[in-house]
């Protein structure tokens, strides 16, 4: 003789098969961190410690903004690139997918310090 399914037992199995499902995809499903970086006459200024630092296989979404003039960011290792204009934010999303130290800089000219605005990205 087969067991009596119950209401309560169909809505406890679909919502732990729901659950578990769930689980796996946050498990699988590639992490995004967001850095947000400020571009200042003459430095990039990024929400967190100097140097960036991410994962092999991070996915990083960079979120700019430029108070003072119109700047660039330029990342060619990662062929990643944007304008950042005052009162606006820019964008870019990209994977970490190699290791190493890679530096990054304005492309924009910003005023007379403008060669030397850089910054690094450290990929472990």
């Amino acid at each position: 003789m087969l067991p009596q399914i119950t209401r309560r037992g169909l809505i406890a199995t679909a919502a732990s098969t729901a659950l578990a499902g769930l689980a796996a995809y946050s498990i699988a499903a590639p992490r995004e961190r967001t850095i947000k970086i400020i571009a200042r006459k003459f430095e990039f200024v990024p929400g967190t410690a100097k140097p960036i630092k991410a994962t092999k296989g991070e996915t990083l979404v960079l979120k700019f903004t430029a108070p003072e003039v119109p700047m660039g960011f330029n990342l060619p290792d990662f062929n990643v690139r944007t304008d950042i204009l005052p009162g606006k934010t820019a964008t870019v999303k990209f994977v970490a997918d190699k290791t190493g130290t890679f530096t990054f800089v304005c492309d924009i000219f910003c005023g007379d310090h403008h060669e030397d605005m850089q910054g690094t990205l450290v990929v472990t």
